[in-house]
């Protein structure tokens, strides 16, 4: 394993998760759960920055909009 290591320039762990992920892989149940929630994940993920937009833009509008009675509240 040290060999195999030093040719692909990684630590053991590395490959030895390589190797489990692989393992996994190769088993096609395991292969539509691991599928399934990556899928998760990057759906988590956009969730996660699409509430962060809506919270952006809700900030702004929120701005705009005191702005907005400020500058009529001016004579």
């Amino acid at each position: 394993m040290t060999s195999i290591t030093e040719t692909f320039g990684c630590s053991a762990e590395t490959l030895r998760k390589w190797v489990r992920k692989a393992d996994r892989a190769a088993v096609p149940e395991h292969a539509a759960s691991e599928a399934a929630a990556d899928r998760v994940k990057a759906l988590v993920r956009e969730n996660r920055e699409l509430r962060e937009a809506d919270e952006i833009l809700r900030q702004a509008g929120a701005y705009f909009a005191q702005a907005e009675l400020d500058r009529r509240s001016k004579p």
